[in-house]
């Protein structure tokens, strides 16, 4: 029959509470570090791909044609407005009765200006028109490339910083629960651990809860599952240690090692009825139940 548990008393100075609590900070800065640093590592060694021959020959010859096209709209307009100053003063001349004939010719060359422009507008628009197709085709394939880097990068740095996440809370998990069988005195400090995995872990959450995953996927979910099981898993095997090792402490205090009732030199308890005092298996000496070792031949 397993007694039943009471509430664990921890032997805990000020002192130790508040070095766990430096520790946490400290473990805190060198793991955002870490985090932040995962990311910047993954996109120096994912880089983007740079554009093909084909492709960069395809978007360097629409850049050109729209260069040329929008050089041809400039002269364009400037040669209009060019030939309505040009129309204006030959009008302005023919009303006053001024000699003219310069005038005219000035307006008739502004007028061929203004042609030859409006053709070269032409002939760039038709080149522009020509070269676009292939332009946005290598354009979707170098961004569709770009995209893929990009989905991979991210994916990367979300498994890496998962991986740091989970390594730091088995971390933490490990050494609570060897530090506590031990019964030592740096249990404060696997308890820090443990903190600084869950504050990570929370990071992570809120860190891709809109950026890289939606809240319905199940990332997230799963990484809580996680985070559950391993925290039920934990309790369950802390309430197995305290199971072992709660009818030593109650015999130290002079109480039954089943239901803590005081014992009063009995071979049963006056409060469950069970026995106490019980024959050692090594030497059949009279032993009390839940100690260590027998009293007459050491026998654990």
């Amino acid at each position: 029959m397993t007694p039943s548990v009471d509430i664990e008393e921890l032997q805990t100075t000020k002192s130790e509470k508040l070095l766990a609590l430096v520790l946490v900070v400290f473990l805190l800065i060198g793991g955002v570090w870490s985090y932040q640093k995962i990311d910047d590592r993954v996109r120096e060694t994912i880089e983007f791909a740079e554009p093909a021959a084909m492709e960069r020959a395809a978007m360097d010859r629409y850049n050109a044609a729209q260069r040329r096209l929008n050089a041809a709209t400039s002269s364009q307009e400037q040669a209009r407005r060019d030939v309505e100053f040009r129309r204006e003063e030959f009008r302005a001349a023919l009303d006053a009765d001024r000699p003219s004939a310069a005038l005219e010719r000035n307006y008739r060359a502004a007028q061929e200006r203004l042609a030859a422009a409006q053709a070269e507008q032409a002939t760039a628009t038709r080149a522009a028109a020509a070269a676009r197709p292939a332009a946005d085709a290598a354009q979707r394939r170098v961004s569709a490339r770009v995209d893929e880097r990009r989905d991979k990068q991210e994916l990367v740095t979300f498994l890496l910083r998962l991986a740091l996440v989970v390594a730091s809370l088995l971390a933490g998990f490990v050494a609570l629960a060897r530090l506590r069988n031990r019964g030592s005195r740096y249990l404060p400090l696997g308890g820090a651990l443990l903190v600084f995995g869950t504050i990570l872990a929370l990071a992570l959450a809120v860190d891709y809860l809109t950026d890289y995953f939606n809240p319905l996927d199940s990332g997230l979910l799963l990484l809580s599952l996680m985070g559950v099981l391993a925290t039920l898993a934990a309790f369950w095997a802390l309430q197995r240690y305290l199971a072992r090792r709660l009818p030593h402490r109650r015999v130290r205090r002079g109480q039954c090692p089943f239901c803590a009732f005081p014992v009063q030199g009995n071979a049963r308890c006056e409060g469950c009825g069970r026995e106490v005092i019980a024959p050692c298996a090594r030497c059949e000496g009279p032993r009390r139940v839940g100690t260590s070792h027998c009293a007459h031949c050491g026998a654990r």
